[in-house]
């Protein structure tokens, strides 16, 4: 596949008032130097021209803390579906052994710290 539009290339001079004549490199001498200012699109340099010492760094994934399951679970209160990546998913709201309210979690059904009393559920 061709580029659509290549460059950047200088401006000589305008020619008339609808046609430009730039200067090509190397790689364009084969081409005519005279084009129609229909053609040619403004060159805006970007950050990476300016300063190409500059390298951007790459984006870090987040860094997501594991925490370790507080315990069995003493009790489940409510259950709800979550649709996930186009599927349902259900979740109970847990309490922990030795946990207050403001401590309930929401569990996705197929998570292995689901244990009501040591026992799975």
């Amino acid at each position: 596949m061709r580029d659509s539009f290549v460059g950047p290339f200088t401006i000589i001079k305008l020619i008339g008032k609808r046609e430009v004549e730039v200067k090509l490199t190397e790689e364009f001498s084969w081409k005519h130097p005279v084009f129609l200012l229909s053609l040619v699109k403004p060159y805006f340099q970007t950050e990476e021209d300016k300063f190409p010492s500059r390298k951007k760094n790459p984006t870090l994934p987040e860094i997501v803390e594991v925490e370790d399951s507080p315990g069995p679970v003493k009790k489940i209160f409510k259950e709800r579906n979550i649709r996930v990546n186009g599927k349902d998913q259900r979740h109970y709201l847990v309490r922990f052994n030795k946990q207050t309210a403001d401590k309930d979690k929401w569990l996705a059904e197929d998570a292995k710290n689901i244990l009501i009393n040591d026992k799975p559920f």
